[in-house]
């Protein structure tokens, strides 16, 4: 079978799963956009490998505040999405993290075209747009939101087969007519890449980290994230007796107005770009505790990958995530602490990392816990499996159009 994964963020789990597919015979390409600035995985092929990694799109950033600028971008990375899928010309395609623009023309061709695809549905766009217009975005968002929810259920609707990340996604399916073909099927992370790491390994050195307890964040940080928790858990553990460092490895626009209230309260703000992939499980074991943000508006449609990196690097992690969110469940099982995300949390936190920092055996025990977790729950040959299956079939069945 020929396969074309196209992952807009070019995330590492999306690369597991066509590298797998590639060893078990499919012919295999896997593309991205390659001016999306976000955490990578290993997009290139290693020795050995039958798999060839494509960046499309071109390489310049966009900024993403600059909404004229980047609704053209998208269109226009639909069109070079068609081009590329043309030029490819695989049996079935996979779509995953692409934007709503991008994915209307996409799925207008295929449709045209009569060329199956299944959407990997990461995130419910229209739904999250709604919950932020009127507060992190202006009030005519509303209406934008609404045209994002015909064209995200249009493209819903002439994908072959649906693939969500979570349970909580099935319901706005069967308000659009598309449960029947949708699987949920919960995202991981590669746990024979993100391995445990010593807390001070070479990258922890090499960026100046010293003794004090580290708190580390990293990850995207966007409109669904308030970082101001991150800042106010560091002051209020250190006002416990406990100085700690606060580490953040992210590209945002808010880094202004985190290095302006971590000056305000007095916090070691280390803050970093996004590291090479190679290096994100000495980032993650650098950890003393990993934190993971998630809006309340955002708990039932999203579902921090992070939080199953993190898992992997057998790490204790503390979550201000909604309890609803699969993240949230997660991080209690492995013995983590999950608490609202708004200010009244911080003291609770602070509290929880503030004991965990003096009993060392107690963080190595949550850290295993985590690692065993992910162990237990990241088996690639079953997900791989259950894609193959999804693949297979609608490989085989011309697009469903309605």
């Amino acid at each position: 079978m020929k396969v074309l994964v196209h992952d807009h963020s070019g995330h590492p789990f999306q690369a597991e799963l066509s590298r797998e597919l590639a060893r078990r015979g499919h012919d295999v390409t896997h593309s991205y956009v390659s001016g999306y600035v976000s955490g990578k995985g290993r997009l290139e092929a290693l020795p050995g490998e039958q798999i060839t990694f494509v960046g499309i799109g071109g390489e310049k950033k966009v900024e993403q505040r600059r909404y004229v600028q980047r609704l053209f971008r998208e269109v226009t990375r639909g069109f070079a999405l068609v081009r590329h899928v043309l030029q490819v010309n695989p049996d079935i395609v996979v779509l995953s993290n692409v934007q709503i623009p991008t994915m209307v023309i996409f799925a207008f061709v295929m449709s045209v075209l009569r060329r199956p695809w299944v959407l990997w549905h990461q995130d419910v766009y229209a739904i999250a747009l709604k919950h932020l217009a009127g507060s992190k975005l202006g009030s005519h968002f509303h209406a934008v939101a609404k045209i994002f929810w015909w064209a995200e259920r249009y493209c819903a609707r002439r994908a072959a087969a649906v693939v969500v990340i979570a349970d909580s996604f099935v319901p706005v399916h069967e308000q659009w007519g598309t449960a029947a073909k949708t699987t949920v099927i919960p995202n991981w992370a590669p746990i024979g890449e993100i391995t445990p790491r010593e807390r001070d390994n070479a990258w922890s050195t090499e960026h100046g980290l010293g003794e004090r307890p580290r708190l580390v964040y990293s990850g995207t940080l966007g409109f669904k994230h308030n970082p101001e928790l991150l800042t106010g858990l560091a002051a209020a553990v250190g006002a416990l007796g406990t100085p700690v460092d606060l580490v953040v490895v992210s590209e945002t626009v808010t880094e202004p107005v985190l290095r302006e209230d971590a000056a305000a309260k007095g916090v070691h703000l280390t803050m970093l770009p996004f590291q090479p992939y190679e290096r994100l499980p000495d980032v993650l074991g650098a950890a003393d505790v990993l934190l993971v943000l998630l809006e309340a508006d955002a708990g039932a449609f999203s579902v921090p990958s992070k939080t199953l990196s993190y898992l992997c690097a057998g790490r204790p992690i503390l979550g201000f995530v909604p309890a609803e969110n699969l993240a949230a469940h997660l991080i209690e099982e492995s013995g983590g602490c999950v608490l609202p995300p708004e200010s009244g949390s911080v003291e609770a936190a602070a509290a929880w990392v503030h004991d965990l920092l003096a009993d060392r055996s107690l963080g190595a025990k949550i850290g295993a816990a985590s690692r065993d977790l992910a162990v237990r729950e990241f088996n690639l040959d079953t997900i791989t499996d259950r894609f193959e299956s999804i693949l297979s079939g609608t490989s085989r069945a011309k697009a469903t159009v309605k």
